[in-house]
Protein backbone atom coordinates (compact mmCIF):
# COMPACT_ATOMS: atom_id res chain seq x y z
CA UNK A 1 0.00 0.00 0.00
CA UNK A 2 2.87 2.38 0.74
CA UNK A 3 4.33 1.76 -2.71
CA UNK A 4 1.01 2.46 -4.42
CA UNK A 5 0.28 5.50 -2.27
CA UNK A 6 3.66 7.12 -2.80
CA UNK A 7 3.54 6.34 -6.51
CA UNK A 8 0.19 8.10 -6.85
CA UNK A 9 1.31 11.00 -4.68
CA UNK A 10 4.48 11.24 -6.74
CA UNK A 11 2.53 11.47 -9.99
CA UNK A 12 0.35 14.24 -8.53
CA UNK A 13 3.31 16.21 -7.22
CA UNK A 14 5.14 15.55 -10.48
CA UNK A 15 2.33 17.29 -12.35
CA UNK A 16 2.99 20.48 -10.37
CA UNK A 17 6.79 20.14 -10.60
CA UNK A 18 6.55 19.70 -14.37
CA UNK A 19 4.62 22.97 -14.57
CA UNK A 20 7.41 24.65 -12.61
CA UNK A 21 10.09 23.21 -14.90
CA UNK A 22 8.25 24.34 -18.04
CA UNK A 23 6.92 27.75 -16.99
CA UNK A 24 9.37 29.20 -14.49
CA UNK A 25 12.31 29.54 -16.92
CA UNK A 26 9.92 31.40 -19.24
CA UNK A 27 9.04 33.80 -16.39
CA UNK A 28 5.46 32.58 -16.33
CA UNK A 29 3.57 32.25 -13.05
CA UNK A 30 3.04 28.75 -11.66
CA UNK A 31 1.03 29.85 -8.62
CA UNK A 32 -1.51 32.30 -10.01
CA UNK A 33 -4.35 31.49 -12.36
CA UNK A 34 -5.75 28.16 -13.50
CA UNK A 35 -3.92 25.59 -15.59
CA UNK A 36 -4.15 26.32 -19.29
CA UNK A 37 -2.94 24.97 -22.62
CA UNK A 38 0.50 26.33 -23.48
CA UNK A 39 -0.56 26.59 -27.14
CA UNK A 40 -3.95 28.32 -27.18
CA UNK A 41 -4.33 29.41 -23.56
CA UNK A 42 -7.58 27.48 -23.06
CA UNK A 43 -8.34 26.82 -19.40
CA UNK A 44 -8.06 23.12 -18.70
CA UNK A 45 -10.87 21.24 -17.00
CA UNK A 46 -10.43 18.92 -14.04
CA UNK A 47 -10.58 15.74 -16.13
CA UNK A 48 -7.76 17.09 -18.29
CA UNK A 49 -5.42 17.43 -15.31
CA UNK A 50 -5.27 13.81 -14.17
CA UNK A 51 -1.55 12.92 -14.11
CA UNK A 52 -0.45 10.66 -16.98
CA UNK A 53 -3.98 9.46 -17.79
CA UNK A 54 -5.11 12.77 -19.28
CA UNK A 55 -1.98 12.98 -21.43
CA UNK A 56 -2.50 9.43 -22.73
CA UNK A 57 -6.18 10.03 -23.53
CA UNK A 58 -5.36 13.29 -25.31
CA UNK A 59 -2.52 11.53 -27.19
CA UNK A 60 -0.14 14.24 -26.12
CA UNK A 61 -2.03 17.10 -27.77
CA UNK A 62 -4.55 19.78 -26.85
CA UNK A 63 -8.02 18.66 -27.95
CA UNK A 64 -8.88 22.17 -29.18
CA UNK A 65 -5.79 23.53 -30.95
CA UNK A 66 -3.92 20.22 -31.37
CA UNK A 67 -0.77 21.83 -29.99
CA UNK A 68 1.75 19.31 -28.71
CA UNK A 69 1.82 19.01 -24.93
CA UNK A 70 5.38 19.27 -23.70
CA UNK A 71 6.48 15.64 -23.11
CA UNK A 72 8.29 16.88 -20.02
CA UNK A 73 4.95 16.76 -18.20
CA UNK A 74 4.41 12.99 -18.41
CA UNK A 75 8.14 12.34 -18.08
CA UNK A 76 8.37 14.14 -14.73
CA UNK A 77 5.10 12.58 -13.53
CA UNK A 78 6.44 9.09 -14.32
CA UNK A 79 9.78 9.95 -12.74
CA UNK A 80 8.16 11.19 -9.53
CA UNK A 81 5.93 8.12 -9.36
CA UNK A 82 9.00 5.90 -9.70
CA UNK A 83 10.87 7.88 -7.03
CA UNK A 84 7.96 7.46 -4.63
CA UNK A 85 7.77 3.73 -5.29
CA UNK A 86 11.51 3.28 -4.81
CA UNK A 87 11.45 5.15 -1.49
CA UNK A 88 8.57 3.00 -0.24
CA UNK A 89 10.39 -0.17 -1.19
CA UNK A 90 13.44 0.59 0.98
CA UNK A 91 11.90 2.36 3.98
CA UNK A 92 8.88 2.63 6.25
CA UNK A 93 6.33 5.43 5.56
CA UNK A 94 7.86 8.34 7.54
CA UNK A 95 11.35 7.77 6.16
CA UNK A 96 10.00 6.91 2.71
CA UNK A 97 8.03 10.15 2.50
CA UNK A 98 11.07 12.22 3.47
CA UNK A 99 13.20 10.37 0.94
CA UNK A 100 10.58 10.70 -1.79
CA UNK A 101 10.36 14.46 -1.21
CA UNK A 102 14.15 14.64 -1.49
CA UNK A 103 14.02 12.71 -4.77
CA UNK A 104 11.16 14.74 -6.22
CA UNK A 105 13.01 18.00 -5.68
CA UNK A 106 16.22 16.52 -7.06
CA UNK A 107 14.34 15.49 -10.21
CA UNK A 108 12.92 18.92 -10.99
CA UNK A 109 16.28 20.56 -10.27
CA UNK A 110 18.02 18.04 -12.54
CA UNK A 111 15.58 18.78 -15.36
CA UNK A 112 15.86 22.55 -15.01
CA UNK A 113 19.66 22.44 -14.96
CA UNK A 114 19.74 20.14 -17.99
CA UNK A 115 17.34 22.32 -19.99
CA UNK A 116 18.24 25.81 -18.83
CA UNK A 117 21.46 25.57 -16.77
CA UNK A 118 19.49 27.02 -13.85
CA UNK A 119 19.18 25.85 -10.26
CA UNK A 120 16.64 28.23 -8.66
CA UNK A 121 17.60 29.21 -5.11
CA UNK A 122 14.05 28.66 -3.72
CA UNK A 123 14.04 25.05 -4.92
CA UNK A 124 17.55 24.42 -3.59
CA UNK A 125 16.48 25.94 -0.26
CA UNK A 126 13.43 23.67 -0.20
CA UNK A 127 15.71 20.70 -0.85
CA UNK A 128 17.93 21.76 2.06
CA UNK A 129 14.94 22.04 4.41
CA UNK A 130 13.64 18.61 3.37
CA UNK A 131 17.13 17.19 3.88
CA UNK A 132 17.44 18.63 7.38
CA UNK A 133 13.96 17.47 8.38
CA UNK A 134 14.99 13.92 7.52
CA UNK A 135 17.39 13.91 10.48
CA UNK A 136 14.42 13.34 12.82
CA UNK A 137 13.30 10.14 11.11
CA UNK A 138 16.35 8.57 9.45
CA UNK A 139 20.15 8.38 9.50
CA UNK A 140 22.61 10.01 9.32
CA UNK A 141 22.66 12.06 12.52
CA UNK A 142 22.15 15.81 12.44
CA UNK A 143 25.84 16.52 13.10
CA UNK A 144 26.95 14.47 10.09
CA UNK A 145 24.38 16.25 7.95
CA UNK A 146 25.55 19.70 9.00
CA UNK A 147 29.16 18.79 8.27
CA UNK A 148 28.06 17.36 4.94
CA UNK A 149 26.13 20.51 4.08
CA UNK A 150 29.01 22.83 4.92
CA UNK A 151 31.61 20.56 3.34
CA UNK A 152 29.64 19.98 0.15
CA UNK A 153 29.16 23.70 -0.40
CA UNK A 154 32.77 24.53 0.47
CA UNK A 155 34.29 21.89 -1.83
CA UNK A 156 32.56 23.07 -4.98
CA UNK A 157 32.79 26.75 -4.06
CA UNK A 158 36.57 26.44 -3.65
CA UNK A 159 36.87 24.51 -6.91
CA UNK A 160 34.84 27.17 -8.69
CA UNK A 161 36.84 30.01 -7.16
CA UNK A 162 40.15 28.31 -8.01
CA UNK A 163 39.09 27.73 -11.61
CA UNK A 164 37.94 31.34 -11.97
CA UNK A 165 41.27 32.60 -10.66
CA UNK A 166 43.26 30.23 -12.86
CA UNK A 167 41.35 30.57 -16.12
CA UNK A 168 39.78 34.00 -15.70
CA UNK A 169 36.23 32.73 -16.31
CA UNK A 170 33.56 30.77 -14.50
CA UNK A 171 33.80 26.99 -14.60
CA UNK A 172 30.92 26.23 -12.24
CA UNK A 173 27.48 27.72 -11.93
CA UNK A 174 26.62 29.55 -8.73
CA UNK A 175 23.92 27.03 -7.89
CA UNK A 176 26.16 23.95 -7.99
CA UNK A 177 27.85 24.47 -4.59
CA UNK A 178 24.47 25.20 -3.00
CA UNK A 179 22.98 22.04 -4.47
CA UNK A 180 25.91 19.91 -3.32
CA UNK A 181 25.57 21.44 0.13
CA UNK A 182 21.86 20.50 0.22
CA UNK A 183 22.77 16.98 -0.86
CA UNK A 184 25.31 16.87 1.98
CA UNK A 185 22.53 17.82 4.41
CA UNK A 186 20.59 14.77 3.26
CA UNK A 187 23.36 12.20 2.99
CA UNK A 188 25.96 13.39 5.48
CA UNK A 189 29.61 13.97 4.72
CA UNK A 190 30.58 10.31 4.31
CA UNK A 191 28.58 9.86 1.09
CA UNK A 192 29.75 13.03 -0.65
CA UNK A 193 32.95 11.64 -2.25
CA UNK A 194 30.98 8.77 -3.77
CA UNK A 195 28.29 11.11 -5.10
CA UNK A 196 30.89 13.39 -6.67
CA UNK A 197 32.71 10.41 -8.20
CA UNK A 198 29.54 8.91 -9.67
CA UNK A 199 28.46 12.31 -11.02
CA UNK A 200 31.85 12.66 -12.71
CA UNK A 201 31.60 9.19 -14.22
CA UNK A 202 28.13 9.93 -15.54
CA UNK A 203 29.44 13.13 -17.12
CA UNK A 204 32.35 11.25 -18.67
CA UNK A 205 29.92 8.66 -20.02
CA UNK A 206 27.81 11.41 -21.58
CA UNK A 207 30.89 12.87 -23.31
CA UNK A 208 31.87 9.44 -24.66
CA UNK A 209 28.35 8.84 -25.99
CA UNK A 210 28.42 12.21 -27.76
CA UNK A 211 31.76 11.36 -29.35
CA UNK A 212 30.47 7.96 -30.50
CA UNK A 213 27.52 9.75 -32.08
CA UNK A 214 29.99 11.87 -34.04
CA UNK A 215 29.51 15.12 -32.14
CA UNK A 216 32.70 16.93 -31.24
CA UNK A 217 32.85 17.95 -27.59
CA UNK A 218 35.03 21.01 -27.00
CA UNK A 219 36.88 21.75 -23.79
CA UNK A 220 34.68 24.78 -23.14
CA UNK A 221 31.37 22.96 -23.66
CA UNK A 222 29.18 23.22 -20.56
CA UNK A 223 27.83 20.20 -18.71
CA UNK A 224 24.96 20.54 -16.22
CA UNK A 225 26.82 19.52 -13.07
CA UNK A 226 23.68 19.97 -11.00
CA UNK A 227 21.93 17.36 -13.12
CA UNK A 228 24.81 14.93 -12.70
CA UNK A 229 24.89 15.46 -8.93
CA UNK A 230 21.14 14.96 -8.64
CA UNK A 231 21.25 11.74 -10.68
CA UNK A 232 23.97 10.39 -8.40
CA UNK A 233 22.46 11.58 -5.11
CA UNK A 234 19.10 9.78 -5.07
CA UNK A 235 20.47 6.25 -5.63
CA UNK A 236 23.00 7.08 -2.90
CA UNK A 237 20.12 7.87 -0.53
CA UNK A 238 18.35 4.60 -1.44
CA UNK A 239 21.56 2.66 -0.83
CA UNK A 240 22.24 4.38 2.47
CA UNK A 241 18.73 3.77 3.83
CA UNK A 242 18.64 0.23 2.51
CA UNK A 243 21.90 -0.61 4.27
CA UNK A 244 20.69 0.97 7.52
CA UNK A 245 17.38 -0.94 7.51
Amino acid sequence: MSVVALSILGAIIGSFLATIAVRWPEDRSVLRGRSACDGCGRTLRAHELVPLLSWVIARGRCRLCAARIDPLHPAIEIGCAGIGAAAALVAAPPVALAGAAFGWLLLVLAVMDARDFWLPDPLVAALALVALSGAWVAPPALGERVIGGAGGFAILWLIGAGYRRWRGRDGLGGGDPKLFGAIGLALGWRMLPAVLLVAGLIGLGWVLVERVRGRAVAANDALPLGTLLAIAAYPAWLLMIGMAA
